[in-house]
């Protein structure tokens, strides 16, 4: 217990001692991001608006006849898919894009992912408020059952922190990764079942949809939108699994290859 109280009060002392360091590289994160934009940061929310509307016009007729709120359905698994992909990305390249600055001052390497991941939550919040909105127009109706939607936003975040912390330890050693990375976030996207629903597969297939993180989310938050249910406990561990395991991977390799880094940047 003490050990545990001792290495807590160490987080806290480093996050107090660098706190005005992460707040200026979350601002250099958007003016580095939204440099020579019209619309600046109405872009994060303009983006997945856009996305959205292209995936209604396409695939409204093949897969939302019989999807009730199909637009709401779509947007669901639109917004939590960007936010992974914008997060872990930027994420994964953000050790070796500061590399001139780790090689002239040991801070925590951890502070510009993690800079990286607050940007694209904000981003991502700005489009759940707009989300909200069109579950108005859509005639959802909003009760207490909405508070469950936090769980799965926590999960999301420490999931996208997680995996973007392997992956930028990754792309220090193997340049290759960004490359590799770009084709599976594709094979991602298509099989989260953003624009279609699972429910036309076997039992037995649709079991293997719970094998992917990112739609176990997405399922999460159109039960308690659209469905208005809140999902099981036993659901709420898998949640909770995906998120912690790939934060605790990242972690152990950030802690075991972290003194590395420097020499293959």
């Amino acid at each position: 217990m003490e050990r545990i109280q001792k290495k807590q009060s160490k987080i806290i002392r480093t996050i107090n001692r660098y706190y005005f360091l992460f707040q200026e590289l979350v601002k250099r994160d958007f003016k580095q991001k939204y440099k020579r934009t019209v619309l600046g940061m109405f872009w994060s929310v303009l983006s997945p608006l856009l996305s959205l509307l292209v995936m209604k016009v396409v695939f409204s007729n093949f897969f939302g006849r019989n999807t009730p709120h199909y637009t709401i359905y779509l947007f669901a698994g639109n917004i939590v898919m960007s936010y992974y992909r914008e997060a872990t990305n930027s994420g994964m390249n953000s050790l070796y894009a500061n590399r001139k600055i780790l090689s002239k001052i040991n801070i925590p390497k951890y502070l510009f992912l993690f800079s990286k991941n607050v940007s694209a939550f904000i981003n991502f919040m700005l489009t759940i408020v707009v989300f909200f909105v069109f579950c108005i127009f859509d005639h959802i109706h909003f009760g207490i059952h909405m508070f469950a939607l936090i769980y799965p936003i926590i999960c999301v975040a420490m999931l996208s922190i997680g995996v973007g912390m392997i992956l930028s330890a990754l792309y220090i050693f193997f340049r290759d990764t960004q490359y590799l990375y770009s084709v599976f976030l594709m094979l991602l996207h298509y099989v989260s079942a953003i624009f279609y629903r699972v429910d036309s597969f076997s039992p037995k297939v649709q079991k293997l949809f719970l094998l992917n993180p990112v739609y176990v989310m997405i399922k999460y938050i159109r039960l308690v939108v659209i469905d208005g249910q809140i999902p099981s406990l036993a659901y709420h561990g898998l949640c909770a699994f995906y998120a912690l395991f790939f934060l605790i991977i990242g972690f152990i390799i950030y802690k075991t290859q972290n003194h590395k880094f420097i020499f293959y940047m």
